[in-house]
């Protein structure tokens, strides 16, 4: 009869175990979300936006210590360089004025978020400063966007007739691309990431978006010099009375001659942004 009762008292005293062990995992459980920190993305504090009245063409930006100034830049450029980092090439849809009216733009970030930008690493950095780019535009903008894959003409970068022509890189780390008239620079590339550079730097000279599909792999030195079809070269832009020299190669022949590779036009998947909604903003 002990031993009956004793069991009885052992069942009935892991069932309260049971039901207070589920109440305190109920309890736990409910009070996470209410005492959970949620990482918000930085933004930034205050903006103006107005449009340029200089009538003049030239434009410049700058980002330094959390505060990003710009004076006769159209929308598209900053859609292009700063919010998305994709090719003015891959953007499509949006007013006729979204690459040709300028504005003078000043935003500001906290000086918290300023500093926390200046710890992170460069690719994290630069992720960031996107999400607050997007941020201010879709505010002072109204700019709404989607991306979406579409079928295009484009350029592959592949490997000539004779073979490439390339040079290792002497870089230990990190990569840099730099274009003027005629010229054009990278050091430390890969061939995925040239490619990307031709498209993004040459995209009035080549019209296309250039994918790599040479298959080499290793990071090189680049240097490029051409004529573009305007005629007009890095010398003849130095004036100084000096006589202007003879036309030298197009963009097609350089990328021949000088790097042993050739673009070749074919069609392909693109991923392009799409500009569904824009306003002109409000000037405050």
């Amino acid at each position: 009869m002990t031993i009956k009762r004793f069991g009885r008292s052992l069942r009935l005293m892991g069932r309260v175990l049971l039901i207070l062990a589920a109440s305190l995992a109920v309890g736990s459980f409910a009070q996470t979300p209410a005492t959970a920190t949620v990482s918000m993305p930085p933004v930034f504090e205050v903006s103006t936006v107005k449009r340029n009245q200089s009538g003049t063409s030239g434009s410049h930006s700058s980002f330094e210590n959390g505060r990003f100034t710009a004076s006769n830049v159209t929308l598209k450029n900053v859609i292009q360089y700063s919010a998305y980092g994709v090719p003015e090439l891959r953007i499509l849809g949006g007013p006729k004025w979204l690459g040709s009216e300028g504005f003078d733009i000043e935003a500001k970030a906290d000086s918290s978020v300023a500093e926390q930008l200046r710890t992170l690493g460069r690719e994290q950095r630069r992720e960031q400063l996107q999400a607050m780019f997007q941020q201010l535009l879709a505010d002072r903008f109204k700019l709404k966007v989607h991306w979406e894959t579409r079928e295009l003409p484009i350029y592959a970068l592949v490997v000539g007739r004779k073979g490439a022509s390339l040079q290792k890189t002497t870089v230990t780390a990190g990569s840099h691309t730099s274009a003027s008239t005629g010229q054009f620079t990278a050091q430390g590339v890969t061939l995925a990431q040239l490619a990307q550079a031709l498209t993004q730097e040459l995209s009035r000279e080549l019209g296309r978006v250039v994918v790599d599909q040479t298959g080499i792999a290793g990071r090189y030195d680049v240097a490029l010099t051409w004529t573009p079809e305007d005629g007009e070269t890095p010398v003849s832009r130095g004036g100084g009375g000096a006589s202007a020299p003879e036309a030298g190669p197009t963009i097609f022949t350089a990328i021949q001659e000088q790097l042993g590779l050739k673009l070749e036009s074919v069609k392909g998947p693109v991923e392009v942004l799409v500009i569904d909604h824009v306003e002109m903003p409000s000037e405050n």
